[in-house]
């Protein structure tokens, strides 16, 4: 029997493996949306790269060593 570790299954749902690093969504845009301006709405929209710093923490959540 094999140990296998286990991936945090909420970073899975929220983060995927690029050839540059981890793209994730941006975050503030899920309910409540109507008193946010179409501007604000707008530039939430698609993905974005994880910062170099957060980098070392979801490599060990996805367990990526």
């Amino acid at each position: 029997m094999s140990n296998k570790m286990k991936t945090h299954s909420g970073a899975s749902k929220r983060f995927k493996k690029t050839a540059s690093g981890w793209k994730c969504k941006g975050a503030n845009k899920s309910h409540i949306l109507t008193k946010m301006t179409t501007k604000r709405k707008r530039q939430l929209r698609g993905t974005a790269l994880v910062k170099a710093c957060d980098k070392p923490l979801i490599d060990r959540m996805m367990r990526v060593i």
